[in-house]
């Protein structure tokens, strides 16, 4: 596997590539130009720029994430295929500077959803949680606010301000967007920039919704094993594929996450791995990596990636905040280091453990 870590960039993320070049094992970032309306194509000097940046403390660019969808996309408005050939844009500098994988999801107006930011832990952590009966009590026109205030001051991915100004605008858009439509809106997509991915080489890695139900009644369709099949069956390209993020796949108890990941082999280009723990209906938090400290059996999980024989790129995702760090909530570096080095074990026992076997 590649080990990465994901990185801001300089001016957003308070972590520096110096430090993630300390932790054992990881080779590369997972990066993103923060800064760049989704509606716009990426300028090549700034590709250029971050790259250089990067491989300039011995690291290398393993993936963007994300390359964000615009709504005009995901709910087809008139400008949609405007924006197609910006993404399309996007994509070819990303192939010509050698970048090839990107990120990416589907999930209509709002990116992940949590009700609390810095939900306190016995050990006295903080960590990312969700409660569907939070949730339901909240104002979806106010719930960037909410979101806002446990920031500590760090622009969220996926909540950028500037877009969630217009979020009345935004569920106007979907009104008339189901699940079946929001699908057929992603296959043109994906069919539109599949042959530009093919001629670079590059892998499409589509997220899954976070959580995997419908929040404030928005569609969501990458959620189990049947909808992901359904994908790649309707756009069958090398390129299209998914990250396999544990903690978004494993917030409903009924994916069976080794399973998943043994059955769609080939269509896994990246990986998120974390854990959380169940706390009820539709009610979890997220813990530490440790498979004893949440509800998913980490260890299978890795299993499983092994079986298969991934090669791609992996990360430790959100982590618990810890040791009075001040960082953007589930993106602090001390927990998630924690997690590579736990990974990082895993992935070494299992391999040594079956070429014993092999002997």
């Amino acid at each position: 596997m590649k080990l990465a870590l994901r990185w801001f960039g300089t001016g957003f993320d308070n972590i520096t590539l110096e430090q993630i070049r300390q932790i054992p094992g990881v080779t590369g970032v997972i990066t993103t130009l923060y800064d760049i309306p989704a509606e716009d194509a990426w300028p090549l000097e700034r590709i250029r720029s971050i790259k250089a940046e990067v491989e300039g403390f011995g690291l290398e660019i393993l993936g963007v994430e994300s390359v964000n969808v615009p709504d005009a996309i995901k709910a087809a408005l008139p400008e949609r295929d405007l924006c197609i050939e910006n993404y399309i844009k996007t994509l070819e500098r990303l192939g010509t500077c050698n970048i090839r994988l990107v990120c990416y999801n589907f999930m209509p107006v709002f990116d992940w959803v949590r009700s609390d930011l810095a939900k306190p832990r016995e050990d006295g952590a903080t960590a990312l949680a969700y409660d569907q009966e939070v949730i339901d009590r909240i104002d979806p026109m106010r719930i960037f606010n909410a979101m806002d205030s446990g920031s500590n001051g760090f622009r969220l991915p996926g909540w950028e301000p500037e877009r969630l100004a217009h979020t009345r605008e935004l569920f106007e858009n979907y009104k008339d967007v189901d699940n079946e439509k929001l699908f057929e809106n992603m296959v043109y997509f994906l069919k539109a920039v599949m042959p530009t991915c093919e001629k670079y080489g590059i892998k499409m890695a589509v997220h899954p919704d976070d959580p995997t139900w419908s929040v404030f009644g928005l569609p969501r369709i990458v959620t189990n094993h049947e909808n992901l099949a359904r994908l790649f069956e309707a756009v069958d390209s090398p390129c299209n594929g998914i990250t396999l993020c544990t903690g978004s796949l494993g917030s409903d108890p009924e994916n069976n996450l080794p399973h998943i990941i043994r059955s769609l082999k080939e269509k896994i280009h990246f990986a998120h791995v974390r854990n959380l723990k169940y706390t009820g209906l539709r009610k979890f938090e997220e813990s530490a990596h440790l498979s004893a400290d949440g509800s998913l059996d980490i260890f299978g999980i890795m299993k499983a990636f092994y079986d298969i024989g991934f090669d791609g790129p992996f990360r430790p995702d959100h982590g618990r905040t810890i040791w009075g760090e001040k960082a953007m909530p589930g993106y602090g570096l001390f927990d998630r280091a924690l997690g590579a080095a736990y990974l990082n074990g895993l992935w070494e026992a299992i391999s040594k453990i079956d070429k014993q076997k092999n002997m």
